[in-house]
């Protein structure tokens, strides 16, 4: 028997991480996109979204998620990503732009970026499982309005849409309620933070986990990386691959144990050696 310190460090982190799962996932696994949301990196992108962009595509990463344009019209963000390779997976997009007089123009800016997925963020607070219904059905006619444009809304979750109200989960609520081409961008972080099982709700939303937001937690400390936290990834990617009909895995770093860039880019080296593709 080999030891340890004979393993290669491919090996060893496979080892450490349990990932001899993923050998039988299917061959997508592979082909599975590796995008950043560029809230990771907001100060940087706020001061220079251009050379930050280009910074981003040199680490490896294959595209986006933005969190509002820094004032760029939709010609220089889309001149930006042509220019650095990039790709616009999908934009957290408040719901006040995708309702009323702002959503033709938020259809617009996104279809000449070429960014098809516009997630709601976050939705007004509610104590009753009527105002999640409210919001499920807001996501519904939203989803109806863009499917003629070849793009879908979905929810970005935090912990609180795990915490029950009026004997019922706002998270279960929003997608017991809405069809099938609103997206689930789970939060696998913020799910484990409140003690839901990402990968539970990954089966029981089957083909509804479009993209996944790949961020650790700790118990213990704020401030950790990717691979340094409790979160079973080999069982996230595993569902990811067989149930969740995931199109992209999208790093968030929220805290920083070392500068913006450099988080993001020792994660995507995670996340690649995770994954195999180191």
């Amino acid at each position: 028997m080999r030891s340890f310190s004979d393993l290669s460090r491919r090996q060893a982190l496979q080892r450490a991480l349990g990932l001899g799962a993923l050998a039988a996932a299917p061959l997508r696994a592979a082909q599975i996109p590796l995008a950043v949301q560029v809230y990771s990196v907001r100060k940087e992108a706020a001061a220079d979204l251009a050379g930050t962009l280009d910074k981003l595509a040199k680490m490896g990463y294959n595209g986006v998620e933005f969190a509002g344009f820094y004032n760029h019209s939709a010609a220089a963000v889309k001149k930006m990503l042509a220019n650095t390779g990039l790709k616009a997976y999908s934009s957290h997009t408040g719901i006040k732009v995708l309702t009323g007089d702002e959503l033709q123009k938020t259809i617009d800016f996104h279809a000449e970026i070429g960014c098809p997925h516009l997630v709601a963020p976050s939705l007004p607070r509610t104590a009753t499982a009527d105002g999640w219904k409210a919001h499920a059905a807001a996501l519904t006619e939203i989803a109806a309005k863009l499917k003629p444009h070849n793009m879908k809304t979905g929810f970005h979750n935090h912990a609180i849409e795990f915490v029950a109200v009026e004997g019922q989960v706002p998270m279960e609520i929003l997608f017991d309620n809405t069809p099938a081409d609103v997206i689930m961008q789970l939060d696998v972080g913020h799910a484990v933070r409140a003690g839901a099982d990402p990968i539970a709700y990954m089966n029981k939303y089957r083909g509804r986990a479009r993209s996944l937001h790949i961020k650790d937690f700790s118990p213990d400390s704020e401030d950790i990386l990717l691979g340094q936290g409790v979160v079973k990834w080999p069982e996230v990617f595993k569902a990811a691959t067989t149930v969740g009909n995931t199109e992209v895995y999208i790093v968030e770093q929220e805290r920083y144990p070392f500068p913006p860039l450099e988080c993001v880019e020792r994660c995507l080296k995670t996340l690649k050696q995770m994954l195999g593709r180191a």
